[in-house]
């Protein structure tokens, strides 16, 4: 992270950052550059006004959100998203395990985002992160931070720890017509975390340009059937 502020602040002064950022407002392909020095930079990402998913489910999102006003969303694992959701819909609710990132997070969310921070507890068993350095620690609370009186979202994010036990909890939260959308599904535990559903999920897998990263990577958007739903 040092290094890329140390090269965004002499790209800076060069006048090249000033460049890209006048670029971005008309070109994808010159936000999606100018993203690359925003990487793990809050601040920056918010001023760029972008999630870090796929451009492409990015504007699967926004569609669905302009044609659902007032929409409702619900989202483990925090960030520019959380604040690009909110600008975007009615309410956003945010679960977040990590207590110093969310204190970073509080004092940027808009007054329709809410934030639950939820840490895990060292324990045998309960819900895994696979994610190394998170050994040991059980995210069922995390997970069961999507309860049962919170009803239904138009929009379900799954991007934070504990992915496949959040996607099990989440299909039954989406609304009629809504998005469950789960990130870094170039990782084969996340897909097979959808394929265990089987036909009662409908998913788009799209694949390329992501903001942050030089390279592409995958978003899943998956439509929901109800539990009861039977291929004919």
């Amino acid at each position: 992270m040092r290094c890329v502020r140390l090269v965004r602040a002499v790209l800076g002064r060069l006048g090249v950052v000033a460049l890209l950022d006048r670029a971005a407002r008309r070109s994808r392909t010159a936000l999606w550059v100018r993203s690359w020095l925003a990487v793990y930079d809050l601040d920056d990402m918010l001023r760029l006004d972008v999630p870090w998913w796929t451009f492409e489910a990015a504007d699967g999102v926004e569609v669905l959100l302009r044609q659902r006003p007032g929409a409702r969303v619900f989202e483990w694992g925090s960030g520019a998203s959380t604040v690009w959701l909110a600008a975007r819909a009615g309410s956003v609710t945010s679960v977040e395990h990590d207590v110093a990132w969310a204190e970073q997070m509080r004092r940027v969310l808009p007054a329709n985002a809410e934030l639950r921070v939820v840490e895990p507890v060292r324990r045998p068993g309960g819900a895994r992160s696979a994610k190394p350095g998170f050994e040991g620690l059980d995210f069922t609370d995390y997970v069961a931070a999507l309860t049962p009186s919170d009803g239904l979202f138009d929009v379900v994010v799954v991007d934070g720890r504990a992915r496949e036990a959040c996607l099990d909890r989440a299909l039954d939260h989406v609304a009629a017509g809504g998005l469950l959308v789960v990130d870094n599904v170039d990782r084969a535990r996340y897909r097979d975390a959808l394929a265990r559903h089987g036909q009662r999920l409908q998913v788009e897998w799209t694949r390329g340009r992501t903001p942050a990263l030089p390279y592409p990577t995958r978003t899943a958007l998956v439509r929901v059937r109800p539990a009861d739903a039977r291929a004919a």
